[in-house]
């Protein structure tokens, strides 16, 4: 029969650390036109029409932008819905996720 002890108290600590996340990344290309960039960010990734239109100039410009940092299943999805709508339109735009470096 075990006793109980009221003097001693057992200290837990857990630490929980946040999911990893990884970001959406779109590539630029000279096929795909800047209207189905900005239609596809904001339509699958809920940006707004400023927002979206500042991501597609980055893209354009730059070579490639980060349309969002998320969990690795959700990056997954976003990235698989992105690229079959792109593919249904005939476009070859790449979109690819990567691991984003926390600082700790």
């Amino acid at each position: 029969m075990s006793q109980f002890n009221p003097e001693y108290k057992e200290r837990v600590r857990t630490h929980i650390r946040p999911p990893q996340k990884y970001s959406v990344v779109l590539h630029n290309d000279d096929f795909t036109p800047m209207d189905f960039v900005t239609m596809i960010l904001m339509e699958i990734y809920s940006k707004s029409h400023t927002e979206a239109l500042e991501l597609m100039l980055k893209v354009h410009n730059t070579g490639k932008a980060v349309v969002g940092d998320y969990p690795l299943d959700i990056a997954n999805t976003l990235c698989e819905i992105t690229i079959e709508s792109a593919r249904e339109e005939g476009y070859p735009l790449k979109v690819t996720v990567e691991k984003v470096d926390l600082p700790f």
